[in-house]
């Protein structure tokens, strides 16, 4: 005897206000309009990699794809994108961030 299943629509996880309101934040810090790169990190969930009209980086990680493609659509003046050429030529990494990044690899 096969097992019924239930055929109910789920709803996708929304961003927290705290998110949205860290990606408001960095838009208005960094510059309109800012692009957000969905990225899954598996397990974890997604990340969403901001970048300002600045050349700012950041990030906010949510609980899934659809929770970041939603925290894209959920804020103003923040735009989808993919790590195109145009995404990647728009990042300004300083010299002290890459120092930073490389940890303690740097000084050798």
């Amino acid at each position: 005897m096969a097992e019924e299943t239930e055929n109910t629509p789920t709803v996708p996880p929304a961003p927290s206000a705290r998110q949205v309101a860290a990606a408001r934040d960095f838009v208005a810090r960094h510059g309109k309009p800012s692009r957000a790169v969905v990225e899954n990190i598996g397990r974890a969930g997604a990340r969403v990699v901001l970048v300002g009209e600045d050349g700012a980086l950041g990030d906010v990680v949510v609980s899934g794809t659809e929770a970041g493609t939603a925290l894209v659509e959920a804020v103003e003046d923040l735009e989808a994108a993919e790590w195109d050429s145009d995404t990647v030529k728009a990042v300004k990494i300083g010299a002290g961030h890459r120092r930073r990044m490389a940890g303690p690899r740097a000084g050798r």
